[in-house]
Protein backbone atom coordinates (compact mmCIF):
# COMPACT_ATOMS: atom_id res chain seq x y z
CA UNK A 1 0.00 0.00 0.00
CA UNK A 2 2.63 2.39 0.92
CA UNK A 3 4.79 1.75 -2.16
CA UNK A 4 1.78 2.08 -4.57
CA UNK A 5 1.00 5.28 -2.52
CA UNK A 6 4.40 6.34 -3.35
CA UNK A 7 4.60 6.14 -7.12
CA UNK A 8 1.47 7.59 -7.54
CA UNK A 9 2.28 10.46 -5.66
CA UNK A 10 6.06 10.82 -7.54
CA UNK A 11 4.09 9.66 -10.54
CA UNK A 12 1.59 12.68 -10.14
CA UNK A 13 4.47 15.05 -9.81
CA UNK A 14 6.12 14.25 -13.19
CA UNK A 15 2.70 13.68 -14.65
CA UNK A 16 2.32 17.58 -13.92
CA UNK A 17 5.10 18.39 -15.81
CA UNK A 18 3.85 16.61 -18.93
CA UNK A 19 0.47 18.06 -18.35
CA UNK A 20 1.50 21.46 -18.26
CA UNK A 21 3.73 20.94 -21.02
CA UNK A 22 0.83 18.94 -23.23
CA UNK A 23 -1.52 21.95 -22.67
CA UNK A 24 0.83 24.28 -24.50
CA UNK A 25 0.50 22.37 -27.24
CA UNK A 26 -3.06 22.35 -26.66
CA UNK A 27 -2.99 26.09 -26.50
CA UNK A 28 -0.92 27.06 -30.14
CA UNK A 29 -2.71 24.17 -31.68
CA UNK A 30 -6.32 25.45 -30.95
CA UNK A 31 -5.13 28.75 -32.15
CA UNK A 32 -2.84 28.23 -34.98
CA UNK A 33 -3.26 24.34 -36.53
CA UNK A 34 0.27 24.39 -35.63
CA UNK A 35 3.22 23.79 -32.51
CA UNK A 36 6.14 24.93 -31.84
CA UNK A 37 8.46 21.88 -31.45
CA UNK A 38 10.95 23.62 -29.51
CA UNK A 39 8.46 23.85 -27.03
CA UNK A 40 10.32 21.81 -24.55
CA UNK A 41 12.98 24.09 -24.81
CA UNK A 42 10.59 26.12 -23.00
CA UNK A 43 10.51 24.18 -19.87
CA UNK A 44 14.35 24.27 -20.08
CA UNK A 45 14.72 28.12 -20.35
CA UNK A 46 12.40 28.93 -17.57
CA UNK A 47 14.95 26.15 -15.55
CA UNK A 48 18.44 27.62 -16.57
CA UNK A 49 17.40 30.74 -15.93
CA UNK A 50 16.05 31.15 -12.97
CA UNK A 51 19.54 29.16 -11.49
CA UNK A 52 21.38 31.44 -13.18
CA UNK A 53 19.69 34.37 -11.85
CA UNK A 54 20.44 32.94 -8.12
CA UNK A 55 23.93 32.48 -8.98
CA UNK A 56 23.82 36.53 -10.37
CA UNK A 57 22.41 37.07 -6.94
CA UNK A 58 18.63 37.70 -7.47
CA UNK A 59 15.98 36.25 -4.66
CA UNK A 60 14.39 33.32 -5.67
CA UNK A 61 10.87 34.30 -6.41
CA UNK A 62 12.41 37.09 -8.76
CA UNK A 63 14.95 34.54 -10.31
CA UNK A 64 11.59 32.22 -11.35
CA UNK A 65 9.32 35.20 -12.21
CA UNK A 66 12.11 36.44 -14.67
CA UNK A 67 12.57 32.78 -16.04
CA UNK A 68 8.90 32.59 -17.12
CA UNK A 69 8.41 35.57 -18.61
CA UNK A 70 12.02 35.24 -20.57
CA UNK A 71 10.26 31.72 -21.54
CA UNK A 72 6.68 33.32 -22.70
CA UNK A 73 9.04 36.17 -24.79
CA UNK A 74 10.95 33.12 -26.43
CA UNK A 75 7.43 32.02 -27.52
CA UNK A 76 6.16 35.36 -28.56
CA UNK A 77 9.10 36.05 -31.36
CA UNK A 78 9.61 32.27 -31.79
CA UNK A 79 6.11 32.63 -33.10
CA UNK A 80 6.51 35.84 -35.33
CA UNK A 81 9.15 34.53 -36.87
CA UNK A 82 9.88 31.08 -37.04
CA UNK A 83 6.08 30.05 -37.19
CA UNK A 84 3.88 33.04 -38.71
CA UNK A 85 5.48 33.20 -42.34
CA UNK A 86 4.44 29.75 -43.02
CA UNK A 87 1.09 29.55 -41.84
CA UNK A 88 -1.63 28.80 -44.42
CA UNK A 89 1.35 28.64 -47.02
CA UNK A 90 1.74 25.89 -49.40
CA UNK A 91 5.36 25.38 -47.50
CA UNK A 92 3.01 24.75 -43.97
CA UNK A 93 5.59 22.20 -42.95
CA UNK A 94 8.41 24.69 -42.25
CA UNK A 95 7.04 25.91 -38.81
CA UNK A 96 7.98 21.89 -37.93
CA UNK A 97 11.19 22.45 -39.24
CA UNK A 98 12.20 26.04 -38.28
CA UNK A 99 10.80 25.14 -34.70
CA UNK A 100 13.30 22.04 -34.55
CA UNK A 101 16.04 24.32 -35.70
CA UNK A 102 15.52 26.47 -33.10
CA UNK A 103 15.30 24.45 -30.36
CA UNK A 104 18.70 23.10 -31.70
CA UNK A 105 19.97 26.85 -31.43
CA UNK A 106 18.37 27.25 -27.66
CA UNK A 107 19.66 24.14 -26.51
CA UNK A 108 23.60 24.67 -27.83
CA UNK A 109 23.49 28.16 -26.71
CA UNK A 110 22.45 26.76 -23.38
CA UNK A 111 24.90 24.09 -23.59
CA UNK A 112 27.73 27.44 -24.11
CA UNK A 113 26.15 29.28 -21.16
CA UNK A 114 24.97 27.17 -18.60
CA UNK A 115 27.56 24.56 -18.79
CA UNK A 116 26.55 20.49 -20.17
CA UNK A 117 26.26 19.59 -16.28
CA UNK A 118 23.25 19.42 -14.26
CA UNK A 119 22.83 21.92 -11.37
CA UNK A 120 19.92 22.38 -9.00
CA UNK A 121 17.53 25.13 -8.68
CA UNK A 122 17.65 25.77 -4.91
CA UNK A 123 13.95 25.83 -3.52
CA UNK A 124 12.48 25.37 0.19
CA UNK A 125 10.43 22.70 -1.52
CA UNK A 126 12.73 20.63 -1.07
CA UNK A 127 14.47 21.27 2.25
CA UNK A 128 13.27 18.05 3.54
CA UNK A 129 10.67 15.37 2.95
CA UNK A 130 7.20 14.93 4.13
CA UNK A 131 5.30 11.78 5.19
CA UNK A 132 1.99 11.39 3.77
CA UNK A 133 0.44 7.61 5.16
CA UNK A 134 4.33 6.86 5.49
CA UNK A 135 4.86 7.25 1.73
CA UNK A 136 7.66 10.07 1.63
CA UNK A 137 7.30 12.84 -0.72
CA UNK A 138 9.06 16.48 -1.44
CA UNK A 139 6.25 19.36 -0.93
CA UNK A 140 7.88 20.47 -4.30
CA UNK A 141 6.30 17.43 -6.02
CA UNK A 142 2.78 18.13 -4.48
CA UNK A 143 2.69 21.52 -5.81
CA UNK A 144 3.58 20.24 -9.85
CA UNK A 145 0.24 18.37 -10.41
CA UNK A 146 -1.66 20.78 -8.28
CA UNK A 147 -0.14 23.66 -10.17
CA UNK A 148 -1.02 22.09 -13.43
CA UNK A 149 -4.68 21.68 -11.96
CA UNK A 150 -5.04 25.44 -11.36
CA UNK A 151 -3.04 26.30 -14.83
CA UNK A 152 -6.54 24.13 -16.58
CA UNK A 153 -8.79 25.67 -14.67
CA UNK A 154 -7.41 29.38 -15.23
CA UNK A 155 -7.30 28.80 -19.14
CA UNK A 156 -11.13 27.86 -19.14
CA UNK A 157 -12.10 30.54 -17.20
CA UNK A 158 -10.31 33.25 -19.46
CA UNK A 159 -11.51 31.27 -22.26
CA UNK A 160 -15.08 31.31 -20.72
CA UNK A 161 -15.15 35.42 -19.28
CA UNK A 162 -12.09 37.07 -20.60
CA UNK A 163 -12.52 39.29 -23.82
CA UNK A 164 -9.11 37.72 -24.90
CA UNK A 165 -10.23 34.17 -24.17
CA UNK A 166 -13.36 34.50 -26.50
CA UNK A 167 -11.14 35.78 -29.09
CA UNK A 168 -9.15 32.46 -28.63
CA UNK A 169 -11.45 30.21 -28.94
CA UNK A 170 -12.99 32.27 -31.99
CA UNK A 171 -10.08 32.36 -33.80
CA UNK A 172 -9.51 28.58 -33.28
CA UNK A 173 -13.20 27.89 -34.61
CA UNK A 174 -12.67 29.63 -37.92
CA UNK A 175 -9.86 32.24 -38.33
CA UNK A 176 -11.33 33.79 -41.45
CA UNK A 177 -14.78 34.41 -39.85
CA UNK A 178 -12.43 35.87 -36.73
CA UNK A 179 -10.98 38.34 -38.77
CA UNK A 180 -13.89 39.55 -40.08
CA UNK A 181 -15.75 40.08 -36.76
CA UNK A 182 -12.49 42.32 -36.30
CA UNK A 183 -10.47 40.44 -34.37
CA UNK A 184 -6.69 40.66 -34.44
CA UNK A 185 -6.01 36.82 -35.69
CA UNK A 186 -2.11 37.57 -35.58
CA UNK A 187 -1.88 39.24 -32.40
CA UNK A 188 -4.85 36.35 -30.35
CA UNK A 189 -1.83 33.40 -32.06
CA UNK A 190 1.29 35.43 -30.67
CA UNK A 191 -0.49 35.91 -27.42
CA UNK A 192 -1.39 32.33 -27.47
CA UNK A 193 2.25 31.17 -27.94
CA UNK A 194 3.76 33.57 -25.91
CA UNK A 195 1.24 32.02 -23.05
CA UNK A 196 1.67 28.19 -23.82
CA UNK A 197 5.59 29.26 -23.28
CA UNK A 198 4.60 30.42 -19.96
CA UNK A 199 3.16 27.50 -18.97
CA UNK A 200 6.49 25.90 -20.42
CA UNK A 201 8.86 27.85 -18.63
CA UNK A 202 7.36 27.81 -15.25
CA UNK A 203 6.83 23.82 -15.50
CA UNK A 204 10.96 24.30 -15.73
CA UNK A 205 10.93 26.27 -13.13
CA UNK A 206 9.17 24.13 -10.59
CA UNK A 207 10.33 20.65 -11.73
CA UNK A 208 14.09 22.02 -12.07
CA UNK A 209 14.54 21.45 -8.00
CA UNK A 210 12.82 17.80 -8.13
CA UNK A 211 15.24 16.70 -11.31
CA UNK A 212 18.22 19.80 -11.75
CA UNK A 213 18.48 21.87 -14.65
CA UNK A 214 20.35 21.21 -17.57
CA UNK A 215 20.44 22.39 -21.52
CA UNK A 216 19.52 19.07 -22.43
CA UNK A 217 16.31 18.43 -19.57
CA UNK A 218 13.79 20.05 -22.45
CA UNK A 219 14.29 17.15 -25.21
CA UNK A 220 12.46 14.54 -23.67
CA UNK A 221 10.15 16.23 -21.34
CA UNK A 222 8.46 18.20 -24.15
CA UNK A 223 8.56 14.69 -26.73
CA UNK A 224 6.54 13.18 -23.98
CA UNK A 225 4.74 16.18 -23.27
CA UNK A 226 3.55 16.02 -27.31
CA UNK A 227 2.84 12.46 -27.32
CA UNK A 228 0.41 13.32 -24.03
CA UNK A 229 -0.67 15.98 -25.92
CA UNK A 230 -1.93 13.45 -28.75
CA UNK A 231 -2.94 10.51 -26.55
CA UNK A 232 -5.32 13.02 -24.63
CA UNK A 233 -6.98 15.15 -27.46
CA UNK A 234 -4.86 17.81 -28.64
CA UNK A 235 -8.19 19.71 -29.14
CA UNK A 236 -9.42 19.51 -25.25
CA UNK A 237 -7.27 21.41 -22.39
CA UNK A 238 -8.85 19.06 -19.64
CA UNK A 239 -7.98 16.10 -21.68
CA UNK A 240 -4.62 16.83 -21.98
CA UNK A 241 -4.51 17.32 -18.36
CA UNK A 242 -5.78 13.95 -17.41
CA UNK A 243 -3.46 12.40 -19.71
CA UNK A 244 -0.40 13.87 -18.63
CA UNK A 245 -1.13 13.26 -14.82
CA UNK A 246 -2.11 9.63 -15.95
CA UNK A 247 0.93 8.80 -17.75
CA UNK A 248 3.69 10.25 -15.16
CA UNK A 249 1.56 7.75 -12.80
CA UNK A 250 1.96 4.71 -15.16
CA UNK A 251 5.87 5.56 -15.60
CA UNK A 252 6.58 5.33 -12.25
CA UNK A 253 4.96 2.27 -11.52
CA UNK A 254 6.65 0.46 -14.53
CA UNK A 255 9.98 1.81 -13.65
CA UNK A 256 9.27 0.67 -9.49
CA UNK A 257 7.78 -2.95 -10.54
CA UNK A 258 9.62 -3.45 -13.73
CA UNK A 259 13.07 -1.10 -14.30
CA UNK A 260 13.54 2.11 -15.73
CA UNK A 261 14.52 0.54 -18.62
CA UNK A 262 11.17 -0.83 -19.61
CA UNK A 263 9.64 2.50 -18.66
CA UNK A 264 10.39 4.28 -22.08
CA UNK A 265 9.45 1.11 -23.65
CA UNK A 266 5.83 0.58 -22.12
CA UNK A 267 5.48 4.04 -22.19
CA UNK A 268 5.40 4.81 -25.99
CA UNK A 269 3.68 1.70 -26.68
CA UNK A 270 1.06 2.67 -24.58
CA UNK A 271 0.79 5.70 -26.44
CA UNK A 272 0.99 3.60 -29.83
CA UNK A 273 -2.07 1.63 -28.83
CA UNK A 274 -4.10 4.41 -27.87
CA UNK A 275 -4.02 6.04 -31.09
CA UNK A 276 -4.47 2.72 -32.77
CA UNK A 277 -7.46 2.72 -30.73
CA UNK A 278 -8.49 6.67 -30.47
CA UNK A 279 -7.11 8.14 -33.12
CA UNK A 280 -8.64 11.62 -32.13
CA UNK A 281 -7.03 10.96 -28.60
CA UNK A 282 -8.83 9.79 -25.51
CA UNK A 283 -10.99 13.11 -24.56
CA UNK A 284 -10.12 14.93 -28.53
CA UNK A 285 -12.89 15.58 -30.97
CA UNK A 286 -12.89 15.01 -34.51
CA UNK A 287 -12.18 18.29 -36.53
CA UNK A 288 -13.37 18.75 -40.51
CA UNK A 289 -11.69 21.24 -42.52
CA UNK A 290 -13.47 22.28 -45.87
CA UNK A 291 -11.90 22.41 -48.70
Amino acid sequence: MTTALQYTLSGLAIGGIYALVALGFHIMWSAAKAVNFAHGDTLMIGAVLAVMGIDAGLPLPLACLLAILAGALFGVVLERFAVRPFIGSNASIGWMLTTIAVGIMAESLATMQFGGFSRPLPSPGVAGAISILGAGVYPQELVIPAVALLAMAGLYAMQRHTLVGRAMQAVAHNRQAAALMGINVDRIVMFSFGLAALFGAGAGVLVAPVIQASASMGVLLGLKGFAVAIIGGITSGPGVVLAGLAFGVMEKFVEGYVSTAAREIVGFSAIILVLVAFPQGLFGRREIFKV
